[in-house]
């Protein structure tokens, strides 16, 4: 697998107008590899993934994908890229069906991209006529989280993507991450549960209240190392 540089975040800063929520961060990855970022609540992890969509502009700092500079280009321009994003919030069009939410931004809305996700997920094929507003919180999660895998992207950016899904349902999402991983695309995840954590990140990173404090590299003590700091 190539270790040519996916995506680097240089001394980030930024968030909500004069309010600063992110501060001097760096963190980076390779082709083929999943980030995994966690930390309590509130400390700037969503952020994060915003700024380095574009949903958010950041003060100062470099976003670089794909050795390109991006860092004040549109969200829409990084999706262009191969920069894909599953946002914690608003994860589905509630008015739509399943299968609208799934094949909307795809001209064909053909759902043949979705077969082995389907054969994983089985209650999802089971539920395309269902509107999406109708889903529990984690059906929901799944529904964003298998848009987000189907998509020709070469980077996938999934902020909190196992909230309110089921134990078993995270092993699945741990399987599809892998299983990209070794296509070579790569993955900035922004999570919480330590299960899935330690099942697919090639690096960890910590953080509070904006900054990143602790880095770990490989599974090896991962999930103790991660348990200790967070006081879990």
């Amino acid at each position: 697998m190539s270790a040519a540089p996916l995506l680097s975040i240089e001394k980030l800063t930024g968030g909500y107008g004069e309010i600063v929520i992110v501060t001097d961060l760096s963190l980076g990855l390779s082709q083929g590899q999943a980030l995994c970022v966690t930390g309590r609540n509130g400390v700037g992890k969503s952020t994060l993934a915003r700024l380095v969509t574009g949903s958010l502009m950041p003060a100062s700092g470099q976003v670089v994908f794909l050795g390109e500079d991006l860092t004040f280009a549109p969200a829409h321009g990084r999706a262009r890229q191969g920069m894909g994003y599953a946002p914690q919030e608003g994860v589905v069009f509630d008015t739509l069906s399943v299968a609208e939410n799934l094949t909307l931004h795809h001209r064909d809305r053909s759902l043949e991209r979705y077969k082995e996700l389907f054969a994983m997920f089985p209650r999802l094929p089971d539920r395309l006529g269902q509107r999406a507003g109708t889903l529990s919180g984690g059906e929901k999660k799944i529904l964003s989280f298998c848009r987000a895998l189907a998509e020709d992207t070469k980077l996938v950016i999934l902020d909190e993507p196992t909230e309110g899904v089921q134990p078993e349902n995270i092993a699945l999402m741990a399987e599809a991450i892998n299983r990209a991983k070794d296509a070579g695309r790569g993955f900035l995840i922004i999570e919480q549960n330590l299960s899935l954590v330690e099942a697919v990140a090639d690096q960890a990173a910590l953080m509070d209240h904006g900054e990143c404090i602790y880095t770990h590299s490989g599974t090896i003590n991962l999930r103790a190392e991660l348990a200790e700091r967070l006081k879990i």
